[in-house]
């Protein structure tokens, strides 16, 4: 075989390689500060957010909706349907 038809085999068969890992990743998590601003518009917070808030909106980024819906109603005085969307905002 020659070295060009070689070089061309092995490009083709890395770009299919890449191109499929590429295809089939995982997508990307929404940050938490779609939750966060969620909250802070119903707080009406000024300044830096709370500890809890944080925490419970990171919660939703690593998939925990539930964990980040109880630390926002309970350690945080959210209501519970602003929770539950702002929770939603950032586990995408």
């Amino acid at each position: 075989m020659r070295t060009s038809t070689r070089i061309a085999h092995v490009l083709t068969g890395l770009i299919l390689a890449f191109g499929g890992a590429a295809l089939t990743a995982p997508a990307a998590h929404a940050d938490p500060s779609d939750c966060i601003n969620k909250v802070e518009q119903e707080l009406k917070t000024r300044g830096e957010t709370p500890a809890a808030v944080r925490a419970a909106c990171y919660f939703a980024v690593t998939g925990a909706h539930d964990e980040c819906v109880t630390g926002l109603t309970k350690g945080s005085g959210v209501t519970n349907g602003t929770a539950v969307t702002a929770c939603g905002l950032s586990d995408k």
